[in-house]
């Protein structure tokens, strides 16, 4: 299936979901930025299938909608891994067909499988092919990049279901800092306060693969306002002066 029928069939898709609700709105509109960021990626990597990886970038998230309606969260602790979820909706439940219908074999299939089960992992797992981490590095660089944007453009209070107060008097782990130091991404279960969580997305920047993802990070501007987090708290303003000075170095 060409593009326009695969977005069409996506429209079709999400059409049966609230498109009211601000979380099915919030992915439908991320679903489409992280398609046309992995095509582009893609585009700078030699070999790569461009409209391969808009597939991949369009349906990687499938499983959010799904998760919004049993469970009317994001969070995959309090509900169910949202990757595996969309994985198994589109490859054990057949539902990749009514966005590709028979255009892709088997090979091309599990490849896809494989990148979209990976998207959110903390580490990929070892024994990948050549080709397979080609597509999760796209995906995951792609959806990295669209999570600053909606880090910036929805309030913090409302990702993290927190009162503005709590917020700004919230500190920043030790743990945390140290992976930031170490220029690493933030495990979950180090993660302890509010403030931790806005520093563990800033760290996704460590994580970027190709260097035109880290171009467009840095270009589109929003990593730089998210370092502009608004805090009472003296050790925080601190570490997150710090981090400004030190993030694109």
């Amino acid at each position: 299936m060409k593009k326009d029928q695969q977005l069409r069939a996506f429209e079709q898709y999400v059409s049966a979901y609230d498109a009211n609700d601000p979380k099915i709105r919030l992915k439908i509109e991320h679903s489409f930025r992280v398609a046309d960021l992995s095509e582009g990626i893609a585009e700078t990597v030699d070999g790569a299938d461009r409209e391969f990886a808009w597939t991949i970038g369009l349906l990687h998230d499938i499983g959010r909608f799904e998760q919004v309606r049993r469970y009317h969260t994001f969070v995959d602790a309090d509900s169910v891994d949202h990757a595996q979820l969309g994985a198994d909706l589109l490859f054990q439940e057949g539902l990749i067909s009514e966005f590709t219908g028979n255009s892709l074999d088997m090979e091309r299939q599990r490849l896809m499988e494989t990148a979209i089960r990976g998207h959110n992992a903390y580490r990929l797992p070892e024994g990948l092919t050549e080709e397979e981490r080609c597509f999760c590095d796209i995906l995951r660089d792609a959806d990295k990049i669209d999570i600053f944007r909606v880090m910036c453009e929805t309030s913090l209070e409302k990702i993290f279901d927190a009162e503005t107060e709590e917020l700004r008097a919230s500190g920043v782990s030790d743990g945390v800092k140290e992976c930031f130091l170490g220029r690493r991404a933030v495990p979950r279960e180090v993660r302890k306060t509010l403030a931790d969580k806005t520093v563990s997305h800033l760290c996704l920047v460590f994580e970027l693969v190709y260097p035109v993802s880290r171009k467009i990070a840095k270009e589109q501007g929003y990593v730089d306002r998210l370092l502009e987090f608004p805090s009472d708290n003296g050790d925080t303003r601190a570490w997150f002066a710090y981090m400004r000075e030190h993030i694109w170095t």
